[in-house]
């Protein structure tokens, strides 16, 4: 009887082991394959963008004044993040937050360079720009982005 229950126990053992292994690959889509998803977000809510040569869209609403940042710099942001169907998944829009701009999504990192501090940029970032075909936290997997972000201070 102890046997089987080992035998068992060990077959459950490893039969979960390699079950779990399983590595699981996505295709990210393509910057020109979100285009027109892009392109009919901005439209709808009245943006005037311009293209980055990434092919992200982005409008500068208020450039700013002072310091421009750069992959090192700790910036401090007010954002709020949207998906393209409206649902906000994430906003900071009393206290700013700060971070370093090198640790974030390539969508920011091009982004918010655009501007200076005090500045205010639209972004409208493709997946591969974003998380790709990977879902992070409420952001399903390729998923194209939309954030508006004050730049209250580059450090």
């Amino acid at each position: 009887m102890r046997s089987l229950f080992y035998l068992l126990f060990f077959g459950l053992f490893a039969f979960s082991m390699f079950s779990c292994n399983k590595e699981t690959t996505c295709t990210p889509k393509t910057v020109a394959s979100e285009v027109a998803t892009m392109q009919n977000f901005a439209s709808t809510n009245g943006l005037s963008v311009q293209t980055h040569s990434s092919g992200m869209l982005y409008q500068i609403v208020n450039p700013g004044s002072g310091l421009t940042p750069a992959l090192t710099s700790r910036v401090s942001v007010r954002y709020t993040g949207k998906l393209m169907n409206g649902t906000i998944f994430d906003s900071n829009t009393g206290v700013p937050v700060q971070f370093l701009l090198g640790q974030v999504i390539a969508g920011w990192q091009l982004g918010l360079p655009l501007i200076k501090k005090g500045g205010t940029i639209r972004l409208i970032i493709p997946s591969s720009l974003a998380y790709g075909c990977n879902a992070a936290g409420s952001i399903p997997g390729d998923s194209v982005l939309y954030f508006e972000v004050e730049l209250v201070d580059v450090l």
